[in-house]
């Protein structure tokens, strides 16, 4: 295939500046690390404290991008109004009932920020709560966090971020009146949990380093300081609060990513010192559900890698007391758990697949929610309630839209509430959804869930968009995607890699793509490219490979692994500068991050192996693929300057002719724009580049190259 020619605009060439670093007595040069603003704390509140030169260096990034993808604003528009035409506009989730009302979001048309609403419990008239567009109203950037409605229905509890930056404003509405309140808390974690007497509220506080390091409780109209209620020491730990569905407990939940400790307080008594429930011992996972007068706790205690469920005495739900109630079964990784007065339900994951599993509290008997599709996607909603015999989940599958059903638990009966509308049409039998398994190097098998038209010709020659992730043992489930259907109609495979470092195919699945394995995460992703172009899908220079964050780190490494099996690469906000940014403890994310990468600080094995595949480390004199790099400015998980560094470092090094483009919105953060249109116009931005460096329907009988 002859690759389409891209306008001979010259790029930005970052100035050099080289940095020296020396650890473990191997010494590093990094150019362009002046590209890392010294006071990018205060930038994530204020983008005007940008250094100006940098700021301008971002500015003449995005101008580039402009220019050389200038020709592409017709398909973009066009793009664009096909995945708008498949969005009902004034679409709303179905109510879920709580005492006297039932509780949903919606969208207005044209709206871009949700709206959130409540009914009578049996129906009737909508009461709009809080309007996300009117919120939004003169800000570049608009997010909401958590919305959490008080027990006594009077107040909701809400938090708002305007930077993108992901310091969130708490604030009190009065619903009666629709005017919140004076209390008002800033730099806090996006949400908080009500007191039993709905007399306050408890939240996380952010650091300057964008980490939430205390748990405060705060009192409705008291000015003074609030209540330190636990604050976590260890910067190497996440930390969020939370309460229960009988509103009995506040549960404090401190985690990295391959150990659990719980801290649980009454939530009638704010006053109280939170005790621990199970210590944190390095590997020990552990969460907790109220059952109660028990507590039922999903854990990998004693070897069982894919988790169990235990039971304890909410009166004393300490490590001693645990009796376990389902036992660890090898392969069947339990993902979470949901109890009522009567029932205990859970989803699990085998061979791939997921699936509800409901059980009888008194009598232990267990029956599974079937579902006839070859892949497809589960979602847990739940219930508001204890007292119930009803839950709700979701189901979608690559071929059929999302369906919303409420189960009962006794009849076992199920009731379609809801099916995602697409206005501008879709019929599921005009295409095809396959689960492949790919071989990887070592012999495993790499599943790849396939989408295509009925009517494609599978001769090799079709464009394809493999997507990636593979981290944090993330699993990226084969859902409805209206979107992906704007490369599907134009003739692309649509795939998704479930590759190591997810627990697609159990725990272990996961161990096996982090720290030292993590090489295998990148093997896989090669893997289902060669095995899609060994199959007649495609062919490796028409495999468009896309990926964000930690699955944009996954771009940069199979870019510098295996350039020539890839026609492009679309990296957002992508995890790049690894080994520069796991050897700063002063970022966001580092020290919690250390379990699932290595602490390159303090061990030079760790050093050593990031440095292997740290995408920016390993950029060469070779001759990469187009490459497209998306971020935002005020992101405090994979900040700006990893990809600004990295593209320069591209540009440099590489050989040939094919462009490095960065696209940076210098309005947003990690996940992008945050308008459901806007965001909208960022995916057909990264399709038109796909569609252009891949081709599409009307060039497929293209005889290989």
């Amino acid at each position: 295939m002859t690759r389409p020619a891209f306008p001979a605009f010259e790029p930005p060439i970052a100035a050099k500046r080289p940095l020296q670093d020396t650890r473990h007595g191997i010494t590093r040069i990094d150019d362009y690390a002046w590209l890392r603003a010294e006071n990018w704390q205060e930038v994530f509140k204020d983008t005007a404290l940008l250094d100006p030169e940098i700021r301008a260096h971002l500015e003449a990034e995005n101008a580039y991008q402009e220019q050389m993808l200038a020709d592409g604003k017709e398909l973009r528009e066009t793009l664009f109004a096909e995945m708008k035409g498949r969005i009902k506009e004034d679409d709303s989730s179905v109510p879920m009932r709580d005492g006297p009302f039932a509780y949903g979001t919606g969208f207005r048309e044209g709206g871009e920020q949700p709206r959130y609403f409540r009914t009578p419990r049996d129906g009737g008239d909508e009461e709009v709560l809080l309007d996300g567009d009117r919120e939004a109203e003169g800000k570049a950037y608009f997010r909401i966090g958590g919305v959490d409605h008080s027990s006594d229905h009077r107040r909701l509890l809400w938090g708002a971020d305007d930077k993108g930056s992901e310091f969130y404003t708490l604030r009190v509405r009065d619903i009666a009146s629709g005017e919140d309140l004076a209390d008002r808390v800033v730099d806090t974690g996006g949400g908080g949990v009500w007191d039993a007497a709905n007399e306050g509220f408890f939240y996380t506080a952010l650091d300057p380093n964008h980490r939430p390091s205390k748990v405060f409780y705060h009192r409705l109209g008291d000015n003074g300081p609030d209540r330190l209620v636990y604050e976590e020491t260890d910067p190497g730990f996440f930390m969020s609060v939370g309460g229960t569905r009988l509103n009995d407990h506040i549960l404090i939940a401190i985690n990295d990513h391959e150990t659990t400790e719980y801290r649980m307080l009454p939530a009638n008594d704010p006053t109280a010192e939170p005790k621990v429930v199970a210590a944190r011992e390095t590997g020990l996972q552990y969460d907790l559900e109220e059952g109660g007068d028990v507590f039922y706790v999903l854990t990998n205690a004693d070897g069982a890698k894919d988790f169990k469920i235990m039971v304890a005495p909410a009166s004393d739900p300490s490590r001693d007391n645990w009796r376990e109630i389902v036992p660890h079964e090898p392969g069947r990784l339990i993902l979470s758990i949901m109890a009522f007065s009567d029932f205990l339900i859970r989803l699990e994951r085998k061979d791939g697949l997921p699936s509800i599993v409901v059980r009888e509290r008194a009598t232990g008997v267990e029956h599974t929610i079937a579902f006839d599709e070859e892949a497809y996607s589960l979602g847990l909603a739940g219930a508001l309630e204890y007292d119930t015999e009803i839950f709700r989940f979701s189901y979608s599958s690559m071929t059929t839209p999302g369906q919303v059903f409420d189960y009962n638990m006794r009849t076992r009966t199920r009731t379609l509430l809801k099916t995602q509308e697409v206005p501008s049409g879709h019929d599921p039998d005009d295409y095809v959804t396959r689960r492949l398994m790919a071989p990887a190097p070592d012999g495993e098998l790499v599943p790849v869930s396939v989408l295509y038209r009925h009517d494609l010709k599978l001769d090799g020659n079709a464009p394809c968009l493999l997507y990636g992730y593979g981290a944090y043992g993330i699993a990226i489930p084969a859902s409805f995607n209206t979107n992906c259907l704007s490369l599907v109609d134009r003739g692309f495979v649509y795939a998704i890699a479930h590759i190591r470092g997810g627990k697609d195919k159990g725990f272990g699945w996961y161990e096996d793509g982090k720290k030292e394995r993590k090489p295998n995460t990148f093997n896989d992703f090669v893997a289902a490219a060669d095995h899609l172009a060994a199959e007649g899908y495609t062919r490796h220079d028409r495999i468009v490979a896309q990926g964000g964050s930690a699955g944009g780190m996954l771009m940069g490494a199979v870019a510098n692994m295996a350039p020539e099996k890839f026609g492009a690469i679309i990296a957002e906000v992508p995890f790049v500068d690894v080994l520069n940014t796991m050897l700063d403890a002063t970022l966001p994310l580092t020290p919690p991050e250390w379990p699932e990468w290595g602490n390159p600080i303090e061990s030079e094995a760790d050093y050593r192996l990031i440095a292997s595949y740290s995408p920016y480390d390993n950029v060469g004199p070779q001759d990469y693929p187009p490459i497209l790099a998306v971020a935002g400015l005020t992101d405090p998980r994979v900040t700006y300057w990893e990809p600004a560094k990295w593209v320069a470092k591209l540009r440099e090094q590489k050989t040939g002719d094919n462009p490095v483009l960065f696209k940076i919105n210098l309005d947003a953060g990690h996940a992008g724009a945050s308008g459901r249109f806007s965001r909208l116009e960022e995916i057909a931005y990264n399709y038109a580049f796909a569609i252009r460096v891949a081709g599409d329907a009307s060039s497929s009988e293209q005889e290989p190259s």
